[in-house]
């Protein structure tokens, strides 16, 4: 029986961090599907496309990752594309709470879905896509707060925003 995941975020933009916990889950399952919520009442940096780009290009290297997007409840969408685990990635304790919140509703909705929590590396501790997007709204240098392949798209949309 394959082991496929989901790892569920914004991912706007894609970091660091974010990169850490991918590549560490692609390690733990043979399946890992990246998913970008979508939420029509927040307004974004970067467009859906912009962030699937984003993603696709910053995990070229992992062979078992594929990128998609939802919308709606995160348990019926792995439900739906049959993920039995929901990998959420945890910065300090105050992600925890939340988290745990998050992972009791879900468990919940459907008991036949896990939430597997990984730390990320204590040099990414700090990153968020809210503090990335700061910085590069107000012409900070983001280049080492993101992966590589992330920084002339969000470059791009900066651009195009102006």
């Amino acid at each position: 029986m394959r082991r496929l995941a989901i790892y569920p975020g914004s991912f706007d933009p894609p970091t660091l961090g974010h990169l850490d916990v991918i590549e560490r889950a692609s390690r733990m399952f043979d399946e890992l599907i990246v998913t970008i919520g979508v939420n029509s009442s927040k307004k974004p940096m970067l467009s859906v496309e912009e962030r699937t780009r984003a993603l696709t290009a910053a995990t070229l290297h992992l062979g078992n990752v594929r990128i998609s997007e939802f919308s709606g409840l995160l348990v019926n969408y792995a439900q739906s594309v049959g993920a039995k685990s929901i990998v959420r990635g945890l910065r300090a304790t105050a992600d925890f709470e939340y988290e745990f919140q998050m992972a009791m509703v879900n468990r919940r909705l459907n008991d036949q879905v896990d939430t597997v929590f990984l730390m990320t590396k204590w040099e990414h501790s700090y990153l968020s896509s809210s503090i990335v997007r700061e910085v590069a709204v107000l012409g900070g240098d983001y280049s080492g707060l993101v992966p590589a392949a992330v920084v002339p798209i969000i470059a791009k949309a900066l651009d195009t925003s102006a």
